[in-house]
């Protein structure tokens, strides 16, 4: 019986009935509509898995299932598994081999390479004659560089059946005909009703009647041999700084020598019982991995927590989710995303089992006021929010109007948008502040690189169009993903610039990863100065409350209603500057999903690190650039007490308000062009790129 539902925190969105499709139609779902046809009958088609590490709701596998001869195939890649953790690099190994089973089950086979995968898929369209390559679309630049490689490889391939062709497929969610039919705001998409699709069984296979080796699924220690092979390491220096959390370095400095070693006692690993089907299959231990059968029977657990369970792999899935709860609804995210983000699962695999779940629980209704169980909650808000950020991702990448272009990496499963401009000269982060996004660097990006500089910007997670996913939002977390970006997309020590919060931020990336920063530039930068401070506060509790949730809501309801009066008290000197863009940018983020729980991290900020702690070690390499009639605080009094406390600082004082880059750009590029010029040539000849 096929659902019609409607739910509460995917306000209008529906299921359509399910239907399988036949042989001889014509596939309507990789591109939102966009028509791929199924592989001619007479040609050799190869499925390519990157991500999609599963048989269950694959489009990809039920198009390429019409081929004449249908070729699984995955390629150990070091470019794509540079982008993991070693845990994630053994979910990797334990999904593909679950997938090799299933494909076996089903008759067919899975085929193991090393390589590049253009090499690799190369020599497989030659020795089978292949004329369809059927690939997931991805949005992340790295991999998306990587497709358009394979593309043009197989574009020098050519035989009687014609060209190779890569086909893109995907998953969606609504149920579309184009990407343009998508607003750019997520309240607008409630309005428009969009049904959700259905997942798809996986199809019948024709029997694998090739003579071929398949090649091992390898060991975690042949991986990582492979992998150090092929030059996968960033800097040796380098290593070792993401691997130490900005929190375990704040502790360290903050202990003394007898309560370091009790601490390093209390966080030595112990052994825990192996229990007979456990989901949780890495050396950690913490997510849910395994084939997609092991993660469906996860995903039931955690759905049911309310009921109780006599089932000890049940039993263990309810005390990681209690154990990963650290606001509500985050543990989902915190378990499951990981499968999710290796397509061990889909995203609409997960809301219909929810759905499913939920009118059990309610004799096949569905409530108006919400979900009947917390978890459910989480889940289907998770997926649908994950849904959200990667459409509008791939939109952004396909329909961008701003000079510069806007590129995607993927941060801890997240997606994060940044942008890159200039081809030569030192390299300069830019890092906005609280509420806003990389484009309020608008008239600074290119500005900055015309002076010869390469110059990086992103939105950091939480803001502007940079997904907002369910969990505790810190200062600390931030500097993290800051530290990973000069690391995995920069490559090299920065320049880091920061406005308000985003200051205070690169203040700590500077303190705590010194090797990172080649200079610091705080622009009315958050942060304290505290003369003679003893001690470093530091709160490690970050709990959220009844207090938070609402004043998080009532807070966002007074800043869309306020929104233009707001921004123009910060720029006090040139109001003109609060234009229509501006505010339509900063209005549109405020509907995105996730939005209050970002807004909740206000309320437990924790900015009582001293700026003059945290600017210590960067003498004469440190500018401040002060906007003087900043309405959030009192810039004389901060200025003096830098002047006082900060020994090297350089002190620029401007007639601008809290954003002077933003209020006063070319004056604020100058200063930063000749700043970095100075530094710069300053530095020893063997630090420079």
């Amino acid at each position: 019986m096929p659902l019609l539902t409607t739910f509460p925190h995917c306000p209008s969105l529906s299921y359509p009935p399910n239907t399988l499709l036949s042989s001889r139609t014509r596939f309507r779902c990789p591109s939102f509509g966009a028509k791929m046809t199924a592989s001619d009958k007479n040609g050799a088609a190869i499925l390519w898995f990157k991500h999609d590490l599963r048989i269950d709701d694959h489009p990809g596998l039920v198009a390429a299932s019409k081929s004449r001869v249908l070729l699984p195939l995955y390629v150990f890649d070091h470019r794509i598994l540079s982008r993991f953790s070693d845990e994630m690099q053994q979910l990797v190994l334990i999904a593909v081999e679950d997938l090799r089973k299933s494909l076996k089950d089903l008759g067919s086979d899975l085929m193991i390479r090393f390589g590049s995968a253009e090499n690799v898929i190369l020599d497989l369209v030659k020795e089978v004659k292949a004329t369809n390559i059927y690939a997931e679309e991805e949005v992340e630049y790295d991999l998306r560089l990587m497709m358009d490689v394979v593309k043009k490889t197989l574009e020098t391939v050519y035989s009687q059946e014609g060209s190779a062709r890569l086909e893109f497929w995907q998953t969606p969610f609504f149920d579309t005909r184009s990407l343009k039919n998508l607003p750019e705001s997520h309240g607008d998409l409630q309005k428009l009703q969009f049904s959700i699709t259905s997942p798809l069984p996986p199809p019948a296979l024709r029997s694998v009647k090739m003579e071929c080796d398949w090649g091992p699924v390898p060991t975690f220690d042949d991986l990582k041999k492979f992998m150090n092979k092929n030059g996968c390491k960033p800097q040796n220096s380098w290593t070792s700084i993401k691997e130490t959390s900005a929190e375990s370095i704040l502790q360290i400095e903050l202990l003394k020598p007898g309560e370091r070693n009790r601490k390093d006692l209390s966080f030595r690993h112990t052994r825990r019982k192996r229990i007979d089907k456990s989901a949780f299959v890495t050396q950690k231990g913490n997510i849910v991995g395994g084939g997609t059968n092991t993660v469906l029977n996860a995903l039931a657990a955690y759905l049911r927590y309310l009921e109780g369970t006599a089932r000890d792999d049940w039993q263990e899935v309810h005390e990681r989710l209690r154990n990963a709860e650290t606001r509500d609804g985050a543990s989902f995210i915190t378990l499951f995303g990981p499968a999710l983000c290796l397509g061990i699962i889909s995203r609409r695999r997960v809301h219909y089992e929810a759905m499913i779940y939920e009118k059990e629980r309610n004799a096949g209704f569905l409530s108006p006021f919400g979900y009947s169980a917390a978890t459910v909650a989480a889940a289907i808000d998770a997926v649908c929010s994950m849904e959200w950020y990667w459409v509008m991702a791939l939109k952004n990448l396909i329909s961008y109007d701003e000079p510069y272009s806007i590129r995607i990496w993927r941060w801890k499963g997240f997606l994060i948008q940044y942008t890159v401009l200039g081809h030569e000269g030192p390299a300069i982060l830019l890092v906005h502040g609280f509420g806003a996004f990389l484009e309020h660097y608008r008239d600074n990006i290119y500005g900055i690189a015309e002076g010869g500089n390469r110059v990086w910007a992103l939105t950091i997670l939480g803001f502007g169009k940079s997904e907002k996913p369910n969990i505790l939002y810190t200062e600390l977390m931030w500097a993290e993903l800051l530290r990973d970006f000069i690391v995995e997309v920069v490559g090299e020590p920065v320049h880091l610039v920061g406005n308000s919060i985003g200051g205070y931020i690169v203040a700590i990336v500077a303190r705590f990863w010194h090797a990172l920063a080649k200079s610091v530039v705080l622009i009315n930068s958050a942060g304290n100065i505290i003369p003679g401070y003893s001690s470093v506060p530091f709160t490690k509790e970050r709990k959220t409350s009844g207090a938070s949730w609402l004043g998080a809501r009532l807070f966002l309801f007074f800043l869309r209603s306020r929104l233009k009066d707001i921004v123009k008290n910060c720029y006090p000197t040139k109001p003109e500057r609060v234009d229509d863009w501006l505010l339509d940018k900063m209005l549109r983020a405020s509907y995105d999903p996730g939005v209050p729980v970002v807004l909740e991290s206000i309320f437990s900020f924790n900015i009582s690190i001293p700026l003059n702690y945290l600017l210590e070690g960067f003498k004469e390499t440190v500018l401040i650039i002060q906007g003087m009639k900043d309405p959030i605080s009192d810039s004389k009094s901060k200025v003096a007490m830098l002047k006082e406390h900060c020994a090297g600082v350089i002190i620029r004082e401007l007639d601008a308000g809290h954003c002077p880059h933003d209020e006063l750009p070319q004056e604020v590029n100058s200063i930063i062009c000749e700043w970095v010029a100075s530094v710069h040539s300053k530095l020893p000849a063997e630090s420079l790129p």
